[in-house]
């Protein structure tokens, strides 16, 4: 129990709690007057003597329970509640099942390979028929597949345990079990034991989830403990986006305004002389101060087209912070584009453009995400990409730029490279904005490295200075 207090306290510090050695002696001296075994008591003395400041309180209930909590609630056996006859009866329904999913499927876009996620989405089936949790040699490769070792910060624990829990196959667990239910209505299964084994492997669903959340919590907090903390002051502009808490958050949207008055600046510096054309009358004069203000040395201005831009942005849970940071950018460098026309997707796709023409960017951005309410597993890039073929493609000309702000995750659905091909035809170019790491690109539901080819670039925005510095290369054309 030492060590793990020790652990503790040093997770404490990697997420930025200032916890003194003083104060540590004072932890293990207040453990030794109340002891462990009643759990409430144990950890109001740990929060009384680690915790000073109330900002600080949300972060110690976090971590408490990854290090000292059990793996979550067990599972149960439904089938022990089952009579031998209904046990054969759901054997064969599995059996039945695992054909029909088998006849059903097809090579994964053309490459003869069967679809990956089959073997997952049965074996997670299995365990929660019968009870079976999953090993820890499981879960720590799901967790590698989700790339849970890039995790450095309490925050990411709910994402990351998402993403274990699709590459286990939870998105398309209910459409399987609805089937296995009509399958045992079939083979004569009574309604009542029908009903009774739903009730049971719901259970073990929110068992199964609760458990996965905490061996990613955990995991988490074993790598803050190993990496070096983190310098007073953070800087908040290469926090990740999905690490922010709402203060760090609203700090940030109050520098957007800031850092866009100095992107259009920049766009105003770059502009390049021209050898003929408009008169640049401050530059003639500055430049030919040296004869006496006589005109030798003619300046002319450059003709500046300004882009036009169509977003097709991402709102799902996990891209939320950053599409909320770009299209607060972006419109607050309108006088530096020519257009901006803006769709925001999860399953399907709607045009956001008048909310920014009538509302200032923070009330339309506000708008568009309340309109817009997230959910897990249900975003569908490919059927949103063949309605904005179908209903806008008129946004895209040869002198629009397109943007997608995504990370490139299609819930396995068809990605329709097809229409993006169609966009790249008509446009410019096409810049692709994901805030995942390049390391995660492709792993999973990821079609980033489908989509990739498709693209003139490419960028990393997990944190507000990637994205500045990917909206400044937009600017000038780069």
């Amino acid at each position: 129990m030492e060590k793990r207090i020790v652990d503790f306290i040093a997770g404490l510090r990697a997420a930025g709690v200032r916890v003194s050695l003083a104060e540590g002696s004072d932890a293990f001296r207040a453990v030794e007057q109340v002891g462990v075994m009643d759990r409430d008591t144990f950890r109001a003395a740990l929060r009384t003597t680690l915790i000073k400041e109330a900002s600080d309180l949300p972060l110690f209930e976090q971590l408490f329970p990854l290090y000292f909590g059990s793996g979550g609630p067990p599972l149960i056996n439904p089938q022990e509640h089952l009579t031998p006859e209904q046990q054969a009866m759901l054997a064969a329904a599995l059996r039945a099942l695992l054909d029909q999913m088998q006849m059903e499927q097809r090579p994964s876009r053309g490459s003869g390979e069967s679809h990956p996620h089959l073997g997952p989405l049965m074996r997670l089936l299995r365990q929660l028929l019968s009870g079976e949790a999953p090993s820890q040699e499981e879960l720590e490769r799901t967790g590698r597949q989700a790339g849970l070792p890039m995790a450095s910060h309490p925050a990411h624990q709910p994402w990351f345990t998402r993403r274990m829990l699709q590459a286990m196959g939870w998105h398309n667990l209910e459409e399987l079990l609805e089937r296995l239910w009509e399958e045992l209505t079939r083979a004569g299964m009574s309604q009542e034991a029908i009903e009774q084994l739903k009730q049971m492997v719901s259970a073990n669903q929110e068992a199964l989830a609760e458990q996965v959340g905490r061996f990613a919590g955990a995991s988490i907090a074993r790598q803050m403990t190993t990496q070096p903390p983190r310098r007073p002051g953070p800087d908040l502009m290469h926090r990740p986006f999905r690490a922010l808490s709402e203060a760090e958050a609203d700090e940030l949207r109050e520098q957007v305004r800031r850092l866009a008055a100095r992107l259009r600046s920049r766009a105003a510096l770059r502009r390049k002389r021209a050898k003929s054309g408009t008169l640049d009358a401050k530059r003639t004069i500055r430049a030919n101060l040296r004869y006496g203000s006589v005109p030798l040395d003619l300046r002319y201005k450059r003709r500046h087209l300004k882009p036009k831009l169509a977003l097709i942005c991402d709102v799902s849970t996990s891209v939320r912070h950053c599409a909320e940071f770009m299209l607060r950018l972006i419109y607050e460098l309108q006088d530096q584009v020519a257009r901006a026309r803006s769709f925001a997707f999860i399953s399907d796709l709607e045009e956001i453009s008048q909310d920014f023409a009538e509302f200032r960017p923070e009330v339309a951005v506000q708008r568009v995400l309340t309109r817009l309410p997230p959910g897990y597993y249900n975003t569908d890039l490919g059927h949103s990409l063949s309605s904005f073929c179908r209903d806008y493609l008129d946004a895209v000309d040869h002198r629009t730029t397109v943007i997608f702000l995504g990370d490139g995750r299609n819930n396995f659905n068809d990605p329709r490279l097809d229409l993006v091909q169609t966009i790249k035809r008509r446009a410019r170019r096409i810049i692709w904005l994901n805030p995942e790491s390049p390391r995660l690109w492709g792993t999973g539901d990821s079609d980033m490295l489908d989509y990739l080819p498709l693209c003139d670039a490419a960028y990393q925005v997990s944190n507000l200075a990637q994205l500045i510095q990917a909206v400044d290369r937009l600017l000038v054309g780069h």
